[in-house]
């Protein structure tokens, strides 16, 4: 699915090589430092020139423009709760889901996914016990993993475990044992296609070993943020993944997963569409909240993101311009870090098909002190342990590289510093070890 790279070399070096070689780099260093660059790879924002791809969409409404969908409901008005039917048609061709199936919410699917976990901290799911109202609630978390996950689990006071990612998901031996035995375990996290750092894709057994989980709690949940799943790098090279809503049915778990995403990396991050998939029964008790909770969404937002890519070949189409944008970044850095780095023994990575990021491993506590050096010279990276729960890799080993946000130019400049960085935190480590 990824070609994992592993490199091996500057143990080998003598303390003079190595003291020599760092006198060398730190005087490179220093001439990037004193060009006073303010670089950001900090998180997965699209770049102006994404952004640019979707304008067009702010002409396809105007004020002549009729603005009744296909129920005749009028957007500019009340009603429509769930979402408009060619909204839900849109994403659910996105979502490999039927359109019966999905409910169309704001602009964020992590709004979507914070409000399910406080629906499930005060309401319960489907008549459990409130999760409020437990002595112990636990979440499993995949790590490396997103950030943005981790801090809705920790903003609730649920206690998260770490379950190693594999080439093919998460360790499913692991998350097995624990679901099956611990009753207080009511979730997981999952980023199942291209996934957040690390651009793996959940492996066919994976997902029907998912689908087939056998939980303590009657109220697990698998939240499944299927955030990338168009958003492929390569036209010739691309991942597949298991739908996982209809596994979960073929296994008579339908109620297990939640299946959340949106079209923030599609058209615009701040003003797109986010939606939930779930089974007949899970949606119903989530209307019935939602009723409470709003008259409905912006259904003019919903018609113009309709009306602008037609249907799922549109998306796809415009997912390809997306990808001729964000290839060359991916290429340049994965290029670099191999020239630079293969065979030096200080590092590893993962060269994903899709998604936003590089997910790279430093040697074991240096990860930190390279994310600093590299705020020194003007670049501003991820904050090293944010892929952990808590932020605290046990490793302090990983670091999130994001390349989108740059142009290719300061992208450059980017990789030339972080690798600087890299080789001279890890030649610290490997004197300190002589």
């Amino acid at each position: 699915m990824m070609e994992v790279i592993k490199v091996a070399a500057y143990n080998e070096l003598s303390k003079e090589e190595l003291l020599e070689l760092k006198e060398q780099l730190e005087a490179q260093f220093a001439e990037a430092k004193a060009k006073n660059l303010k670089l950001d790879m900090s998180r997965g924002k699209p770049s102006a020139e994404q952004l640019n791809l979707s304008m067009e969409m702010m002409d396809v409404l105007t004020s002549s423009s009729k603005l009744t969908c296909e129920e005749g409901v009028d957007c500019r008005n009340y009603g429509v709760l769930d979402g408009i039917r060619e909204a839900k048609q849109l994403l659910a061709d996105m979502m490999e889901v039927p359109k019966d199936n999905i409910v169309i919410f704001g602009n964020s699917s992590l709004n979507v996914m914070f409000d399910t976990i406080s629906r499930c901290m005060t309401h319960g799911v489907l008549g459990s016990t409130p999760w409020c109202r437990l002595d112990k609630v636990k979440f499993l978390c995949p790590v490396p993993g997103y950030d943005r996950h981790f801090a809705i689990t920790e903003y609730f006071g649920i206690e998260m475990v770490n379950v190693p990612m594999t080439p093919t998901g998460p360790d499913m031996d692991i998350v097995e044992k624990l679901v099956s035995e611990d009753p207080a375990i009511k979730g997981i996290w999952c980023v199942p296609k291209y996934s957040n750092p690390q651009g793996i894709t959940y492996s066919d057994e994976t997902v029907h070993r998912f689908a087939a989980l056998k939980p303590a709690a009657e109220d697990f949940r698998i939240f499944w943020d299927n955030a990338y799943g168009i958003h492929h790098l390569y036209d010739d090279k691309q991942d597949y993944l298991i739908e996982i809503l209809m596994e979960c049915k073929k296994e008579g778990n339908p109620n297990m997963v939640y299946k959340f995403s949106s079209t923030s990396k599609i058209s615009f991050p701040g003003s797109g569409i986010a939606a939930i998939a779930a089974s007949d029964e899970n949606l119903k008790e989530i209307r019935r909240q939602m009723q409470i909770q709003t008259i409905g969404h912006d259904k003019v937002n919903q018609l113009r993101h309709a009306r602008f890519f037609g249907d799922i070949s549109g998306m796809v189409n415009h997912m390809k311009r997306h990808a001729a944008i964000m290839r060359p970044k991916f290429d340049a850095i994965l290029s670099s870090l191999e020239e630079e780095l293969g065979g030096l023994g200080i590092g590893s990575w993962i060269a994903p098909r899709g998604g936003y990021f590089i997910s790279f491993d430093s040697m074991d506590g240096c990860a930190k002190k390279i994310v600093a050096k590299a705020k020194e010279a003007g670049l501003v990276m991820t904050d090293a342990g944010a892929t952990f729960p808590y932020g605290k890799d046990p490793k302090d080993s990983n670091i999130r590289i994001a390349p989108s946000y740059p142009t290719l130019e300061e992208l450059t400049l980017a990789g030339e510093i972080f690798i600087l960085c890299v080789k001279l935190v890890s030649i610290d480590k490997i004197l300190e070890n002589k």
